[in-house]
């Protein structure tokens, strides 16, 4: 099973990518920049900043590559060299590493490197949930490798938040609630859902998006032996086996 995200191998996305090292095993991009969010207009949405992952397998090499290529995309760490970037990337945080405000194409992006072997383990064990929760919302999919254990981790990320929001949901419930509830979960313990975001943050990335989330969940939850999924109707309703166990 491969992960049904929404492929884009659009002109702009290419000429994006094209900047960059090609030794990548997974880029997406993601965000307000890229997926319309409810009461967000065309006009406003192209001025938001494009934001993109890429999964590399050797963090060194590339970023070693990346510093011949577009050193100015990087902060005065790019003084301290490859190696020191790629320790920072791995020890800290979210072992992500963020180069910011580059303009490209007329746009302003960011981006965020990640070695193949951590976004793994954050899509199985949900070390920070920080890739995986932004995995759990609709992306634009657009490098994805035959790595065997990086498509069966996608899967098992989007397995995981639909059992978790199951959890934390009424027996029966409409796919508006759950898909809510999926993109809530890398917000929850935010401290900007309380203090800066708008409060109707998760709300209006699945209002404007329904669709996309059903091309994400639709199969797992036909799958899922707990619930009936109706999707003409928008409902999942526990399976009636289930209810006379």
């Amino acid at each position: 099973m491969t992960l049904p995200a929404l492929h884009n191998t659009g002109v702009f996305y290419r000429r994006i990518l094209s900047q960059f090292p090609q030794d990548i095993s997974l880029a997406f991009a993601y965000g307000s920049g890229v997926f319309k969010q409810h009461g967000t207009s065309q006009g406003q949405m192209e001025k938001n900043m494009l934001d993109f992952v890429f999964a590399v397998d050797d963090p060194v090499t590339w970023h070693t590559m990346n510093l011949l290529q577009n050193r100015k995309h990087y902060s005065i760490l790019k003084l301290m060299g490859p190696t020191k970037i790629s320790s920072i990337q791995m020890n800290y945080g979210a072992s992500v590493y963020y180069n910011t405000l580059v303009p490209v194409d007329g746009r302003v992006i960011k981006y965020g490197v990640i070695s193949t072997d951590s976004l793994i383990d954050d899509l199985m064990h949900w070390k920070s949930m920080y890739v995986a929760g932004r995995l759990h919302k609709p992306v634009k999919m657009l490098v994805q490798s035959e790595n065997g254990k990086l498509r069966a981790a996608l899967v098992a990320n989007l397995k995981s938040a639909v059992t978790a929001s199951f959890l934390m949901l009424p027996e029966s419930c409409t796919e508006d609630d759950l898909f809510q509830q999926i993109a809530g979960l890398s917000y929850a313990g935010d401290f900007r859902m309380v203090f800066g975001e708008d409060k109707s943050k998760v709300a209006n990335i699945v209002k404007d998006n329904i669709q996309y989330f059903r091309i994400l969940y639709s199969n797992i939850l036909r799958d899922c032996p707990q619930v009936v999924y109706k999707p003409q109707q928008g409902k999942l309703e526990p399976h009636k086996e289930i209810l006379l166990t």
